[in-house]
């Protein structure tokens, strides 16, 4: 025992003097090219006296990054994330002139603009060797990150596994591709896109594919909401309006995520699929779990530990991460930029603005937020949780402005797929074995943009068809123009005759779009408006609405007939007539017609829900936001999204016909995912323990360092 931890310290000391030795030598070149940054005296030193300033100045750095990085980053952890990442090269360069500064004889200079170079590149150059001589010693490289998850476990007060070894209950890491569908993930890995994917599905004892199929709302609100809490009852859309309350409910806001995940606890009343050992990384909601980063719904709450961004603190309080990353979001940002360049010189179609704070969103997503998120799964890994759940954003983020089939969203899938590779090898060395578990939370649908396709929005369409004024491009549309002569028809008014202008009154609708789905609802009705109501205030609207060629159908409560389902050509069918491939629906496939029924029943369904149209030929959609790739309503790949697992788990066809359903189908609904996946903790560690309303808190631990891993092959000049 005792030989074995002096032949661990002597090959740390070895690997310090290493990254000492080649960080003195990157500073003697880049002294040699920099003309702004010297190591010597005005007079000239030897080469002997220049070598040992270079190796003092080395030195005072590489300590500063140890031991003041840290205490940086977390007094910043008031700074907004974006903007976190963009002072990393301003704090990196401050503390390469305090270490010259250091220097006995004020030998080492340098202006601030070259210190933030040569801080960049001392940092990327001493975090490559330290990686490579890591390699070189997979044992050691496993027992540091070892200890430094049991430190994390035992400051989180929480249990170690089962026997502390391999031998016990294997745990399940959930990693969550958002925005990818079925079909894009299986011929991204028979393309070659996805090699780690591939492999898994070629092995025959490794990983089955199979699609499931979303709720009415294709969106990640509802449908992780769903898959972590059991339930996703009346989430109608993305973003809709309360009007007990007078609220906007949009899901990426802390506020709102805070309160869905409240209504879901309170509903089922279980903490969430993550509640017995659990982690949750990058999500919307917390799943139950106590160690949490980067989770949206926490953001909302107030107490030390419970902020957003404190998350980031355990993945930039390392230098070396810090610059990788920083490095990789400003490749991203110019990959953005020449990507959307290209796309306007070329004039690709269809096409939306990538301009404005785009390119720097584009890079968060994708790079990271990404790094963050999976630095924090690795550490679970290591810590030897019994559940975690992650989500990766990037592809969804691409894919709304680049196409979810363009070549930028192919890229994106590449890198993705060289994290899944990562997870995948680190769970060879973790202290138990654990199974991995690829799934989507929807697709993307391709098609140009509803504005784009007929030159006004659908606010615009709603406000012409109501008689509202509308914006004077919209005025010399088509669609406008014909929602006029609707109105002045209705009203028996000369079609000539040019309608009053008038201000916005409080009966003016609120109009929000999802996607390709949009949600009307009158603030001054109470209650649900009802189709008679609507057509007295505005006579014009549903009949204008329903037979637009860029809407599909509409939802609307009748007095009469209950709610019904209009179309165009004058369609009707009441809602519990539906039936998959006839009427209005007709296009939209199976599910479609249960999907609808459901979201009649919530409380929070809008006055009037509009899905726009369909083509099943190509399967292109027009969404009512600025995306080329959307999701969020019923048509093609958004509603079909994937689930990846081993086969050593139960089939979810089977866990669906236990339930009675039919053999030959796929999961449908959020909620019905969930049950498969506490099906299989339930197969892999037990019964898991529901946590009830009263005595759910969530906790988050997240503030120490994570391991120095290399998750990012995105640096200048790496392919792709």
């Amino acid at each position: 025992m005792g030989d074995g931890r002096w032949r661990t310290a002597g090959r740390a000391l070895l690997r310090v003097v290493a990254v000492w030795a080649v960080s003195t030598l990157t500073l003697l070149v880049l002294a040699g090219i920099l003309p702004d940054f010297q190591l010597q005296s005005d007079d000239g030193d030897s080469v002997t006296r220049t070598a040992f300033t270079a190796a003092w100045g080395a030195g005072a750095f590489g300590l500063l990054s140890a031991l003041v990085w840290p205490v940086l980053v977390r007094a910043l952890l008031i700074v907004p994330a974006l903007v976190l990442g963009a002072l990393v090269f301003f704090l990196n360069g401050s503390l390469l002139l305090i270490a010259l500064s250091l220097i006995p004889d004020g030998r080492g200079t340098a202006n601030p603009e070259t210190a933030v170079v040569v801080a960049a590149v001392m940092s990327a150059v001493a975090s490559a060797t330290s990686t490579a001589l890591a390699v070189r010693d997979d044992d050691a490289y496993r027992r540091r990150l070892s200890r430094l998850a049991d430190r994390r476990r035992r400051r989180g007060g929480t249990a170690g596994t089962a026997d502390g070894g391999r031998g016990g209950p294997p745990g399940i890491v959930f990693v969550q591709l958002d925005g990818v569908g079925h079909d894009v993930l299986e011929q991204a890995a028979a393309a070659g896109l996805m090699p780690t994917v591939a492999g898994l599905l070629a092995d025959e004892a490794g990983h089955r594919l199979t699609p499931w199929s979303t709720d009415w709302s294709s969106q990640t609100g509802a449908s992780q909401l769903g898959i972590l809490h059991g339930s996703n009852f009346d989430v109608p859309a993305f973003r809709w309006y309360e009007k007990e309350t007078g609220t906007v409910m949009v899901s990426s806001r802390p506020a709102s995520a805070l309160e869905l995940q409240r209504r879901a606890i309170v509903r089922t009343r279980d903490g969430g699929l993550l509640t017995v050992d659990g982690a949750s990384r990058g999500n919307l909601f917390s799943g139950g779990a106590d160690q949490l980063a980067l989770v949206l719904s926490m953001a909302a709450r107030r107490g030390k530990g419970r902020r957003s961004r404190a998350g980031y603190f355990a993945y930039f309080s390392d230098p070396a991460n810090a610059v990788r990353t920083a490095l990789s979001f400003v490749a991203e940002v110019g990959r953005e930029i020449g990507q959307s360049t290209r796309a306007r010189i070329r004039k690709e179609s269809p096409r939306v603005k990538r301009g404005g704070l785009y390119p720097f969103i584009r890079a968060f997503a994708t790079v990271v937020e990404r790094d963050v998120v999976v630095a924090a799964v690795i550490g679970d890994m290591f810590a030897g949780r019994t559940a975690v759940y992650a989500d990766l954003v990037a592809y969804d983020e691409v894919a709304h402005h680049s196409g979810p089939h363009s070549r930028d969203a192919e890229k994106v899938l590449t890198r993705l797929d060289r994290s899944l590779g990562l997870i995948a090898k680190v769970a060879e060395h973790t202290p138990r074995t654990y199974r991995i578990v690829l799934l989507s939370d929807h697709g993307q649908s391709p098609g140009e943009t509803f504005a784009g396709r007929y030159g006004l929005t659908l606010k615009d369409l709603v406000r012409a068809g109501c008689g509202l004024p509308v914006p004077r491009r919209a005025q010399r549309t088509r669609s406008a123009s014909e929602a006029r002569d609707a109105v002045r028809i209705a009203l028996h008014r000369p079609v000539g005759e040019k309608e009053a202008e008038h201000p916005a009154t409080p009966s003016d609708p609120v109009v929000l779009a999802s996607g390709n789905l949009g949600l009307l609802s009158f603030p001054d009705i109470e209650g649900r408006a009802s189709r008679e109501e609507l057509e007295r205030r505005h006579p014009a609207l549903l009949a204008t609405l329903a037979g637009h060629p860029g809407i599909g159908f509409l939802l609307v409560r009748s007095e009469e007939h209950g709610s019904v389902v209009l179309g165009p050509d004058g369609a009707e069918v009441p809602v519990p007539e539906l039936t998959d491939g006839e009427g209005p629906i007709a296009a939209f496939g199976a599910g479609a017609a249960e999907a609808v029924r459901r979201t009649d029943t919530f409380p929070h369904v809008a006055d009037v829900m509009v899905n726009s149209m369909y083509d099943p030929e190509t399967g292109r959609v027009h969404a009512f936001e600025e995306q080329i790739g959307s999701h969020g309503g019923l048509g093609g790949e958004q509603s079909r999204p994937f689930l990846l697992w081993p086969r050593t788990l139960a089939d979810p066809r089977d866990v669906v016909a236990a339930e009675g359903g039919a053999a030959s189908c796929g999961p449908v609904g959020a909620e019905a995912v969930h049950r498969i996946l506490a099906r299989w903790l339930r197969e892999l560690s037990g019964p898991q323990v529901p946590l009830l309303t009263e005595g759910f808190t969530g906790a988050e631990r997240a503030d120490e360092p994570f391991p120095d891993v290399d998750t990012d092959a995105d640096a200048p000049g790496a392919r792709g």
